[in-house]
């Protein structure tokens, strides 16, 4: 009855409005779970798979997705999919073959899935370089040593002894393809894979070339040039197209990936297009005001603080950042925290000097206990004498 089967959006783990590509991949990891190959002998793990393969058929089909939204299980129980929802005991190739991609990626196989027996693209290569923090920020150019394969020129590809010729596989017919036949719980299906003599290229060499061993391509060391963009990022990759091995069946070469890693900088920190550091400032500059040399990617830079500034205040250099990898033009800022240096080695004039600044700040204490304001030209004036007493030592 359809009163005791469960929602099929509950059997694949997915909302009412999940997309194809989300029911396919529900399916794919409870396939995956409960198929028979991976738990033999157990029923529980059987009528699991038969439901959610049950569950897939419907849902990912539209017209018979709109009929169960519309009319749940009801929908299947006259005619359409049979008494009940699904036989299962009976032959089901017809029904396994819309599982074909699926159940090929999972277990190898596949009902009515086939092999692609063009050409094939050349697997990618990795490798890496190391660069400094301004290579990072300003780009760089690099030699990267690799051994690499490329096609014998004693061959010129085919593998085969100069003035013989590869032969016809006779395992595939030069197809390149063999088909497998298999008994499934949903019968007999048929897989077509890439045939294992030739490897897929129809061919035999049984005359190999003595420099490649019928491989048709040799191991050698090459030099390659990495222009490394700026801005780019310590973990990041630059591809080189075509640098990486060769294909198969006449298909493209792979690519070069080259991972970057940057060093790290005694001063400067990165954060995305941002860089921070610390710039340490004069007591007497934080007090009184004045320039302050801050080290830069791009070099020092003269920056004017305000009197009384404290430390831990931070500062923005505006484009004074990394380029941004999309166009270098684009920069980001530089944020400095400046630190006031408090000297540690006082003499005992200098100390005297801060005993009468801290009396000055203060202010002197009347006998009736009110604060004396000292006048102002007065203070300005012994504040720097102050200062004029640490000017060796700050330096």
């Amino acid at each position: 009855m359809a009163e005791s089967k469960r929602d099929y959006y509950e059997v694949l783990g997915v909302a009412k409005g999940a997309s194809d590509s989300e029911i396919k991949s529900a399916y794919r990891k409870v396939a995956k779970k409960y198929h028979p190959d991976a738990n033999p002998g157990d029923k529980e793990a059987e009528a699991k798979f038969k439901e959610a393969a049950e569950a897939y058929a419907v849902l990912s089909d539209a017209d018979k997705r709109r009929q169960y939204d519309q009319f749940g299980h009801a929908a299947f129980e006259q005619g359409g999919m049979g008494g009940g929802g699904f036989d299962f005991s009976g032959d089901m190739s017809d029904l396994f073959g819309s599982f074909g991609d699926i159940f090929g990626d999972l277990f190898g196989g596949g009902g009515r899935r086939r092999n692609n027996n063009g050409p094939v693209k050349g697997a990618n290569v990795r490798a890496g370089i190391r660069i400094t923090f301004d290579e990072a920020v300003f780009g760089t150019e690099k030699d990267l040593d690799l051994n690499l394969k490329e096609e014998c020129n004693t061959c010129h590809g085919s593998g085969a002894k100069p003035g013989s010729t590869p032969e016809t596989c006779s395992k595939c017919g030069g197809r390149g393809q063999v088909v497998y036949t298999q008994q499934t719980l949903f019968g007999m299906s048929q897989s077509v894979q890439a045939c294992p003599d030739c490897r897929g290229t129809g061919k035999i060499v049984k005359d190999k070339c003595n420099d490649c061993r019928g491989m048709g391509y040799q191991t050698v060391r090459k030099k390659i040039q990495v222009s490394v963009p700026a801005g780019i990022d310590h973990g990041q990759s630059i591809r080189i197209r075509g640098k990486g091995e060769p294909g198969e069946r006449g298909g493209e070469r792979g690519d070069l990936l080259v991972e970057v890693s940057v060093s790290t900088h005694p001063i400067f920190q990165r954060q995305d297009m941002d860089i921070f550091s610390n710039a340490p400032l004069s007591f007497a500059t934080a007090a009184l005001g004045g320039d302050v040399r801050i080290s830069t990617v791009d070099g020092d830079v003269m920056y004017t603080v305000a009197p009384g500034t404290q430390t831990g205040t931070r500062v923005r250099l505006r484009g004074k950042g990394v380029p941004s990898l999309r166009n270098k033009e684009v920069r980001g800022d530089h944020y400095v925290t400046l630190v006031v240096q408090v000297p540690t080695k006082l003499t005992n004039e200098q100390k005297e000097a801060i005993r009468h600044l801290d009396e000055v700040m203060a202010g002197d204490k009347n006998t009736s206990g009110t604060e004396k304001k000292p006048e102002k030209k007065s203070m300005k004036k012994k504040v720097e004498e102050f200062f004029d007493n640490l000017v060796d030592d700050d330096k």
